[in-house]
């Protein structure tokens, strides 16, 4: 997104509790990338739109965005999985300090080897942001974890904006990831089970609708 466009929303934004912020520069601080403030919003009122009774999240990081999708509807139960040790302990410590203990579970291990393990059609929402190059792969194994008229969310689909202009990467080691990222907007757009939209906000979120 445009830098000064992106800059003008987030002085739209509505003011945030204390905790919220305190989160999000704790991130800063550590280098933990969580979800943009503007897509976050987005996110969020999508929950209020929809009221999903049950959430699936792929990539818990600290615990930010499963607080803050927690927040957007209080009758909603997130489940969330990481892999990194680190970050899952300081995500249950987030939780339990905001005693979310009963509104959020964390899985820790690698959501590969976890979503074929999850009861079938028990989620009307889904989010992906773990692993870019992994994206394809947990599309498919949440595909029967969702409900019809379900959404699976995927943040980060445009990475900078060198999905659309790979010609721009300036770092190796995001050709492969940019590859994986490009193959998967094609994949989902084209799924036959799916309705997509890509929205150019933050870093990409695509909202893809099982029909």
């Amino acid at each position: 997104m445009n830098e000064d466009l992106e800059e003008y929303l987030r002085t739209l934004l509505p003011q945030t509790k204390k905790w919220v912020k305190e989160i999000e520069q704790s991130a800063r601080k550590d280098h933990i990338p969580i979800m943009d403030p503007v897509s976050m919003q987005f996110v969020t009122q999508l929950i209020q739109l929809q009221k999903p009774e049950a959430i699936l999240e792929i990539g818990t990081a600290i615990g930010y965005s499963a607080l803050r999708m927690a927040e957007s509807y209080r009758h909603t139960k997130v489940t969330t999985i990481e892999r990194d040790v680190d970050r899952y302990y300081q995500a249950k410590e987030n939780v339990k300090r905001l005693n979310k203990e009963r509104q959020i579970e964390i899985i820790y291990g690698d959501a590969l080897d976890i979503l074929p393990s999850l009861p079938h059609e028990s989620y009307e929402m889904i989010f992906i942001d773990a692993a870019k190059g992994q994206y394809k792969h947990f599309f498919e194994l949440s595909h029967s974890l969702l409900k019809n008229n379900g959404i699976i969310l995927s943040d980060n689909v445009l990475f900078r904006g060198y999905v659309m202009n790979p010609e721009n990467i300036n770092h190796s080691r995001y050709n492969k990831m940019v590859k994986k990222l490009q193959e998967y907007n094609q994949f989902i757009s084209g799924h036959p089970n799916y309705s997509t939209s890509i929205i150019p906000i933050g870093d990409g979120v695509a909202i893809s609708i099982k029909m």
